[in-house]
């Protein structure tokens, strides 16, 4: 009797706890098909959302199927440190200050309590009872924490944070997305200016044919070209202003095993002397004042391809030895960097200056210049192969032409004879400009070329003579000796007329040969 008592006694508690869990079952199959659609629409949420929106997004869809308070994700500080709060009915000063009160400490000491999944359920003080956070873990990296909170104190069940932590997985992908977009776009950033430089400096076939002429001082330069291109070898390009030597230089490129890689240009004495480093080299982000980002220089940039320095006698003194090194050791620092970085650049220099004449004045290293010279290449003027001259203005008055859209078929014989027999002190680039404004002038089918205009040119420079820079400066200094009555010092001497000390002078002097009449 006493057992059956018992037993009765027993039913009354244990079957209406099992009717209760009969009721929860049958309404988890309905709860799953919820949640599992919330994924869905979060997912497609996700796709299109924006940063500042994410945190709204995601609890429109999750107050469906889960009861909370608040929900915070919060970045780590090793990526941006962004906190983003919001709750349900509550205040949102609360929910902010309460976000807040959170820290990343407190995530860590709640995920190290549950280690076998990564969430906890934490008791917390004040209005906040119970919080559930779970690690954002994006390609094996932890991102930050996905937070959701109640007031009251009913812990989160076991399906519940299975659910948060699906969704956590998808907030985690989006995160990590999202920085790789950032991170690409300051990528982006950054190399546009390298690409644009590119796409500006990268050779073409065009500029090989526009070496247009069959002389025989032409033919001879050729020959040289396709000598020395195959090699690696340095080479320095003399002549005067305009005659072309950076296309030489571009020939050499196209015709060495390099020509499939960059052309990067410089012109040394376009650019200030403070800021001549920076270009040559590269600076990293505050070696300056105005440095407000990395740069990467040009050797850099021509690395496997060639560099071509025009004007390179501009180079200052207390550079050169930097740029030495760069030819030896094929090594070089950013500007502000201690990092030693290579450079497999082949360097192509161009000057229209004595090299040589600025070694004796100390204004060019010794040994830069030897390093520089060692295959020399002379482009000759274009009064030294006027039998090029028609060759050339036929190219260029079919480039105006075209680019005008004019049709002009001939040019008068005047003209022609005219314009080989000028002097062309500007060379081809002198050239050029006169066919182009010819071009202009022409609105027939016949070249008016401003005949007069270069009839008064070659007028004014009757009696000149072409000179070399060494019988240029020779005679310059015997007429400030003659002015001066050959003294050389005091105020009023020879040496402080031409702005030298007295034994530089002295020195120009005997190499030049100039000797005071009656002391030979």
């Amino acid at each position: 009797m006493a057992s059956l008592i018992e037993f009765a006694s027993t039913s009354s508690r244990v079957w209406p706890a099992i009717a209760a869990q009969e009721a929860s079952d049958r309404k988890r199959p309905d709860m799953f098909m919820k949640r599992y659609e919330a994924l869905l629409r979060l997912s497609r949420c996700l796709t299109s959302a924006q940063p500042e929106e994410l945190v709204t997004s995601i609890s429109a869809e999750l107050r469906q199927v889960v009861d909370f308070d608040l929900l915070d994700i919060v970045v780590s500080r090793a990526g941006s440190s962004e906190t983003s709060p919001t709750s349900g009915e509550a205040d949102e000063a609360v929910c902010d200050r309460e976000s807040r009160h959170s820290s990343d400490d407190a995530y860590e000491e709640g995920a190290a309590r549950a280690p076998s999944s990564g969430v906890s359920c934490l008791p917390r003080g004040d209005e906040l009872k119970t919080q559930c956070s779970i690690p954002l873990i994006g390609r094996g990296a932890k991102l930050g924490f996905f937070v959701v909170g109640r007031f009251d104190e009913d812990d989160f069940a076991d399906d519940d944070m299975e659910f948060l932590t699906q969704v956590a997985g998808q907030v985690a992908m989006f995160i990590d997305n999202s920085k790789a977009h950032h991170h690409i776009a300051e990528l982006t950033e950054k190399l546009m200016p390298e690409s644009i430089y590119f796409e500006d400096e990268l050779p073409t076939e065009a500029n090989f044919e526009e070496i247009v002429g069959r002389s025989a001082a032409l033919r001879s330069l050729l020959r040289q070209v396709e000598t020395v291109a195959p090699t690696d070898s340095t080479v320095l390009i003399y002549g005067e202003t305009g005659t072309g030597k950076e296309l030489i230089a571009r020939a050499l490129h196209n015709l060495s095993a390099r020509h499939s890689c960059p052309f990067v240009k410089l012109n040394c004495a376009a650019i200030p002397t403070g800021l001549l480093e920076s270009e040559l080299f590269g600076h990293e982000r505050g070696a300056f004042t105005s440095a407000i980002a990395q740069r990467i220089g040009r050797f850099e940039l021509a690395n496997r391809g060639t560099i071509f320095l025009d004007e390179i006698g501009e180079i200052p003194l207390e550079l050169q030895p930097k740029l030495l090194r760069v030819l030896q050791e094929r090594e070089f620092e950013r500007l502000g960097s201690s990092r030693t970085l290579t450079t497999d650049a082949r360097l192509i220099a161009a000057t229209n200056r004595d090299l040589g004449a600025y070694v004796q004045e100390q204004k060019f290293r010794s040994d830069l210049f030897y390093r520089l010279n060692v295959f020399p290449v002379r482009v000759p003027a274009l009064r030294e192969r006027r039998e090029d001259i028609p060759l050339l203005v036929q190219h260029f008055v079919e480039r105006f032409s075209r680019r005008m859209n004019r049709n002009i078929e001939s040019v008068p014989k005047q003209s022609m004879d005219a314009l080989i027999n000028y002097s062309w002190p500007g060379n081809i680039r002198e050239l050029e400009n006169v066919i182009e404004r010819a071009v202009i002038l022409s609105s027939g089918p016949e070249l008016k070329v401003p005949v007069g205009e270069l009839s008064r040119l070659a007028s004014a420079a009757d009696g000149w003579k072409p000179q070399t820079l060494e019988e240029a400066e020779r005679a310059h200094i015997l007429a400030t000796l003659k002015k001066t009555r050959w003294v050389l010092a005091g105020p009023n001497g020879a040496a402080i007329r031409l702005g030298l000390n007295r034994s530089t002078l002295q020195f120009r002097m005997k190499k030049l040969g100039i000797v005071r009449p009656g002391c030979e």
